[in-house]
Formats: structure tokens, sequence, C-alpha cells
């Protein structure tokens, strides 16, 4: 049987890279967003038919997550593997963000992981299914003021929580700690680094995919992955 992943964030970037990968190899692929009209775009695009649904929400919304959990299961009966894609950050640093856009920020990266794992656990310990978890190389090192590297060390945190609650159950739980990336994640921030090295949203996605691929037995925790030439 095709197995079948949910992906959030998945309209553009390291989500969609993924998803296409995904459908590639034969999974059923959903992918959930909050703009409609990239979704849209983003299945026209992949011609993927009815292998690919996608689900227009907000992650860190408790009722959203839920609804597209459901969405899935009851399109296809099953759920084995979850990728938690969905998050930004903010230009500037904790001195000059407007409070209620760290609140989204913190709702968005730490939350909304929180939230699909929790909805998603009971149809991952069926399956014996992987949960990914998209961290960041601002998880495993600090910088001044950066609260998008809080909420990354955080997600790294329920990643580490999440295998210690259900390692037993058969259910694999990684982290792929990226550091420069080529992806629209770069907007809100001005571009990606013009001096910067940079990766490309695929070669993230082949890094998923081999967490993902894993036979069972075997847990990839945590990968952290730079750009040659990256030194932070």
């Amino acid at each position: 049987m095709e197995p079948v992943t949910l992906i959030t964030g998945g309209s553009t970037g390291i989500g969609a890279a993924t998803a296409r990968a995904l459908l590639k190899q034969g999974h059923r692929v959903a992918v959930t967003g909050r703009d409609a009209d990239k979704l849209a775009s983003f299945a026209a695009s992949a011609g993927a038919g009815e292998r690919l649904l996608t689900i227009t929400g907000d992650t860190s919304n408790a009722h959203d997550v839920a609804s597209a959990v459901s969405c899935v299961v009851d399109a296809w009966g099953r759920l084995d593997n979850v990728i938690a894609n969905a998050g930004f950050s903010l230009p500037g640093n904790l001195e000059s963000h407007a409070p209620e856009d760290m609140r989204a920020m913190v709702l968005t990266n730490v939350l909304g992981p929180a939230l699909l794992v929790r909805e998603t656990l009971p149809h991952l310990r069926e399956s014996k299914g992987r949960i990914v978890i998209i961290g960041s190389v601002a998880g495993v090192r600090n910088t001044p003021g950066n609260l998008y590297s809080v909420t990354k060390w955080a997600a790294h945190a329920l990643a580490e929580n999440t295998r210690l609650l259900v390692g037993q159950d058969g259910v694999g739980v990684t982290v792929v700690a990226p550091g420069v990336v080529d992806t629209p994640f770069w907007d809100e921030r001005g571009g990606t680094p013009e001096a910067a090295p940079a990766m490309t949203a695929e070669q993230i996605a082949n890094t998923i995919i081999f967490a993902v691929n894993q036979p069972a037995g075997v847990d990839i925790n945590h990968i952290t992955m730079r750009p040659t030439g990256q030194l932070g």
C-alpha cells in the first residue's frame, strides 16, 4: 500500500520540494498552508492528481491541525509520516520585533509542531510511522537577540521529548536542522544573504527522504547540515 505523508507548510520551499520527492517515490502526500492560491499553484505544477491533497489552514490553530489530520485519514485510511515544516522568521531581533509578531512566530514555530505531534501520534503508533521536525542551525547555536533561534531550540527539544515518549512504540523521530537554504523563507528578511553560501530546498528534501526511508528498527534522530563554507 502506498505510504501516506502529511507536510505542513508544503506549498513552497522545503515543504514543496519534499512533497515532490515523496510523490516521485510513490507516496500519497497531503500538504497544508495558509494561502489557498499558493496551494492551488503547487497542486497544478505537481500534476499528481488524486495522490496529492492540499489543505488550507493555520498550523498554530488547534482546530485547523485536527481538521487536516482527519481529512488525510478520512481520505486515505492511514498516516505513515508527518513532516512539521511550517515556520517563519522575522527581520531584526527581539528588541525590534513587534510583540504581536513575536507571538505569531512562537505559535507557528513551537506550538504548531506540538499540535501536529499531538494529533498524529495515535495514527503513527498504529503505522509505526515517522515524525520529521524541521529545525535549524539556529537551534544549535545562539546569536544575539535571535528569537527565531529560541523557537528552533524549542523545536529540537520537542523532537527529543517526543522520541522519549514514543520510541518504545516503534515511532521514529528526526530533527533536520539546515543552515542557509535558498527558499522563500528569506522573503521576510530581505532575501537570501548574498555573500552566504546556500543549499537548495531539494537538497534538504533529499535528507528528509533519507530519514523517512530508514528501515524498521532504525531511527535517525538529528541531522545538522550546512552549505560548505557556512561558518556559523
